[in-house]
């Protein structure tokens, strides 16, 4: 079957015959991914439904020349996936603590300033492209995807940039 006229058809007439076959055959497999990925059923569920919303919604920034239907339908769950863990990570305001706390152990205060004045050490060693990009997406919790959009640069770029700064920020910090 050829998915790439499935995408054709939804784009150019929202075909819903279509998208109903695209949707029988990826969003269990979509499922499936994200669950053997290690993201629980509920997470899995909810973030295949929005991949499939996605590709109704955004049919029209399919390029068959740059990827097939199937690494584009995955591409954007993986995407997807690690959106939904950094918003579920966020805390929520009443979960946050209000008041006076507990005083910290002076020895983990004196090693969490060391390693944050190593660490910013390391991160101004780093050249400025790498920098940028680990502020990005570390200090300005921007997704790869969202850091492409913003910079203009390919995906590729900013993964191979991120994984190069982060090696060598390891190295630094050991």
């Amino acid at each position: 079957m050829l998915w790439v006229d499935h995408i054709a058809r939804i784009r150019d007439h929202q075909d819903k015959q279509a998208f109903a076959e695209l949707f029988h055959h990826f969003a269990p497999r979509v499922k499936g991914f994200l669950i053997n990925s290690g993201a629980d059923a509920t997470l899995a569920e909810e973030c295949a439904q929005d991949v499939m919303a996605t590709l109704w919604n955004k049919s029209h920034q399919f390029d068959p020349a740059r990827a097939s239907v199937a690494t584009w339908i995955f591409t954007i769950a993986r995407n997807r996936k690690i959106d939904l863990l950094r918003r579920q990570r966020r805390p929520d305001p009443e979960d946050l603590t209000w008041g006076p706390q507990e005083e910290p152990d002076q020895t983990d205060v004196l090693a969490l300033q060391q390693e944050t004045i190593a660490l910013g050490a390391a991160l101004a060693e780093l050249p400025a492209a790498q920098r940028d990009l680990i502020e990005k997406a570390y200090f300005g919790d921007l997704t790869h995807s969202e850091i492409a959009t913003q910079t203009g640069l390919p995906l590729g770029t900013i993964k191979s940039r991120i994984r190069l700064a982060l090696d060598r920020l390891r190295h630094a910090m050991k």
